[in-house]
């Protein structure tokens, strides 16, 4: 007897529990289709040597499994608001850090040194395009240069790129590169009148940076540099 016999059965007549048994004895899949049904019923404490079934060790596995299921949601929940405390706590130290230097020349040197440590990467590094009007000190030890277009060619349209289990870009870390298997790419749109750049943050940690990761704070660290170079420069928007 199928599941739309069993409700034509319902329309007609009251369901005795002959019709029930017979059902279960036709369908002996019907619990694996609809688990839930489990729910409904009220399992005896053991068998009674009539061969009948002893749901209660089926509805104790499944609660235990959907209490492991309830706890692991959440500590991951937990571990990562841990996470991003840490992180935004991280960010708005570099955040400081950037807006306590005391000349361009300590600016620079916090970017391409000192973002690193206190974003817990193992190196960071600010990629520039030559195309004949390059900002002063690019040459700057930490500072990268690259041919013009090739920015877009690897971010495209994105803003922030976040990579996992990868190998480090010499042009972008030089001798660095072969540490690098995680990396995060920041556009930095510095000035109309200056070249395309990015600030790369390198880790040797595979997993480290990861796509579907949160980028709204280091956009915003991101945004921060960008009009510190500005200030620092005396460049418009």
């Amino acid at each position: 007897m199928s599941d739309s016999q069993i409700s034509e059965a319902m329309d007609e007549a009251d369901i005795t529990p002959e019709d029930v048994l017979a059902f279960l004895k036709d369908n002996p899949n019907f619990l694996q289709r609809h688990p839930e049904a489990c729910d409904l019923l009220i399992p005896p404490q053991a068998g009674d040597g009539k061969k009948v079934a002893d749901f209660q060790s089926f509805m104790i596995k499944r609660l235990k499994d959907d209490k492991k299921s309830v706890e692991d949601m959440t500590a991951e929940l937990v571990q990562n608001a841990r996470n991003n405390m840490n992180n935004q706590q991280r960010i708005h130290t570099a955040i400081l850090r950037l807006l306590e230097a005391r000349s361009f020349d300590e600016f620079i040197q916090i970017i391409t040194m000192d973002l690193s440590a206190m974003l817990d990467t193992d190196i960071s590094v600010l990629v520039v395009e030559s195309n004949g009007n390059d900002i002063p000190h690019i040459h700057t030890s930490g500072i990268r240069v690259i041919p013009s277009g090739t920015i877009d060619k690897w971010m495209g349209s994105e803003s922030v790129l976040l990579q996992s289990d990868i190998s480090g870009i010499e042009a972008i870390y030089g001798g660095g590169a072969t540490l690098v298997q995680s990396q995060a790419l920041l556009r930095v749109d510095i000035s109309m009148d200056t070249p395309p750049a990015i600030l790369a943050f390198g880790s040797r940690d595979p997993k480290m940076f990861e796509e579907g990761q949160g980028i709204e704070q280091v956009s915003f660290l991101a945004r921060v540099v960008e009009r510190t170079f500005r200030q620092w420069l005396n460049l418009p928007v």
